[in-house]
């Protein structure tokens, strides 16, 4: 199993995740042509993705998703709030393979098993995924403002995670943004912050883990270097061995080892 990312970060996100035959794209927050171009950066064809999976409906992970698979004919994999909610997306539903999903059940998708969980996030019906093979687990988790026992229990023991470091709360309450919006960021519906996610990060069973990644980074808030010194400090290693998924590049190819 191995996985990449289109971009990440408020202005734009997707994650593609692949095993055997199945390729599939975690969230579409590009323009079509930009979404097509970054596909093609990893070696990827919108023809070959075997579904689009729908995190929430908020533009940077769901604005992109529908002209894509309607222009490649790729189904859709949603909850049934997220699908409430981007109906104004929806300009032509008929040409459209839309699967809705409970935020609960595990469902196959190809060679991919997708477990969906609930996140506490200022959206619909909120959901992340963990992937598996079979043998190897990836957790992905960005757009929770919190942490639960829930997520917790479904992110400890993979082999490979994708974390949010939303920002650090210190430039979020000094910089720029609108008390307003520093609540709505900071609360338990928002983002998490870096210290938040290396809590998290320290209180699973990461023994393993074969990739770390830092991800949804704020380019107002938040730098490379505070992400991933949390996140080194929480596993006990040296900065370089974190990842980040930039905005701009993504992240190329990590492979996960069988073991």
């Amino acid at each position: 199993m191995r996985f990449a990312s289109l971009g990440s970060g408020s202005n734009g996100n997707g994650l593609v995740v692949e095993s055997g035959n199945t390729r599939v794209l975690l969230d579409c927050g590009f323009g079509l042509r930009d979404s097509e171009q970054r596909l093609g950066r990893l070696g990827v064809s919108p023809e070959q993705l075997s579904g689009i999976l729908v995190t929430h409906e908020h533009d940077d992970h769901a604005g992109g998703v529908f002209r894509l698979a309607a222009r490649h004919g790729i189904p859709v994999w949603l909850t049934h709030g997220t699908l409430r909610m981007v109906e104004r997306l929806l300009n032509k539903p008929d040409k459209l393979s839309l699967n809705v999903i409970d935020s609960h059940l595990a469902f196959a998708l190809g060679d991919l098993e997708i477990q969906p969980y609930p996140v506490p996030h200022d959206a619909r019906e909120p959901v992340q995924y963990v992937f598996g093979d079979g043998s190897q687990r990836l957790g992905v988790l960005t757009d929770t403002g919190a942490s639960t026992p829930h997520i917790a229990a479904m992110l400890s023991g993979c082999d490979a995670l994708v974390l949010e470091c939303n920002h650090d709360l210190d430039m979020l309450m000094h910089g720029p943004y609108a008390r307003t919006l520093k609540q709505r960021v900071s609360s338990r519906l928002g983002h998490l912050d870096n210290a938040s996610s290396a809590d998290l990060l320290a209180g699973l069973d990461n023994s393993k883990l074969q990739h770390i990644v830092a991800a949804h980074l704020s380019a107002q808030n938040n730098t490379p270097a505070l992400a991933t010194q949390a996140l080194s400090q929480a596993l006990g290693c040296t900065q370089d061995w974190i990842a980040v998924a930039t905005q701009l590049d993504g992240l190329d190819w990590r492979e996960i080892s069988a073991r």
